[in-house]
């Protein structure tokens, strides 16, 4: 379930709209950076909602853990180590909405005896894969009129982001000692939930990533055409940074073949929805739905 689902997004901002190039300003819906810490790791889980937060924690941990004893060697009739398993997951949390590859994630998974095998890992997140446990986010290839180079590296997600809260056997409280961390599960938290929401746009969720380090977190792509770029922020503090690097990603993309951006946005935790002087949406994600 998305947060508009759950009734903790009011979607006073929808995104078929913004497709559209229409942008509405909103008032601050009210969340609070504990509050977003709590959602991150309760989840979406519908089956959840009657639940306590602590009870809630503890049951997505017992999913995570049926799906790393017995789970992943049903899916194919493969036997797995439910360890190594274990430790894959806990370091696709520790990077999570990054574009971390195999081969690091089979290091830093590497028990006393050394670095997993490349291939063992790949083999692992295919399985996750498989059992709608991880979904990457694909690079989007745009036409450039910048001699920037693409990077086609797919930035790693959980489907939902308390399954890597319960990975790292995490808690709200824990959270908000992290805000890096937090702020990495949020974006992951936003990108769950335009998933669900480009559904009914008939589009899908891509990012942008060059060779001059530039990323942009979310590309939302229509099958017309038509697409939407938005920064993710957990502070307001960053607005002004992720503003720039919107507005330098627009000049090197080719308009004339790619078409202009519907919208350029910058997507926090809290505080109202706005668009700057420069063009730039701020739009809470309290205020998102379809």
């Amino acid at each position: 379930m998305t947060l508009f689902e759950s009734g903790h997004a009011n979607g006073a901002v929808s995104l078929k709209e913004l497709l559209q190039g229409r942008i509405a300003h909103a008032r601050d819906p009210g969340l609070t950076v504990s509050a977003i810490a709590e959602r991150v790791a309760v989840g979406g889980w519908p089956g959840f909602l009657d639940l306590t937060v602590s009870q809630s924690i503890r049951a997505v941990r017992d999913y995570l853990e049926e799906i790393r004893r017995v789970d992943i060697g049903r899916v194919d009739q493969t036997r797995r180590d439910p360890e190594k398993v274990g430790r894959v997951m806990m370091s696709l949390a520790r990077n999570v909405s990054t574009h971390v590859a195999a081969t690091t994630l089979a290091a830093d998974a590497g028990g006393a005896d050394g670095s997993l095998d490349d291939d063992t890992v790949r083999e692992y997140l295919a399985a996750l894969e498989r059992l709608m446990i991880v979904e990457d986010q694909p690079s989007w290839a745009p036409h450039l009129r910048s001699r920037s180079i693409l990077r086609r590296a797919a930035k790693r997600h959980f489907v939902d982001p308390s399954l890597a809260v319960a990975a790292l056997g995490g808690t709200p409280e824990r959270l908000l000692k992290d805000l890096n961390l937090l702020g990495l599960l949020f974006e992951s938290m936003v990108v769950r939930d335009l998933r669900v929401y480009t559904q009914s746009s008939d589009a899908r969720l891509k990012h942008y990533h060059d060779n001059t380090g530039l990323e942009i977190d979310i590309i939302v792509e229509a099958v017309d055409g038509r697409w939407a770029a938005f920064e993710v922020k957990l502070g307001t503090g960053y607005i002004e940074q992720g503003a720039a690097n919107l507005l330098t990603f627009a000049e090197r993309i080719d308009a004339e073949r790619c078409g202009s951006p519907a919208v350029l946005g910058v997507i926090t935790g809290m505080g109202y929805c706005y668009t700057r002087d420069d063009g730039v949406a701020v739009i809470p994600v309290g205020v998102l739905g379809p």
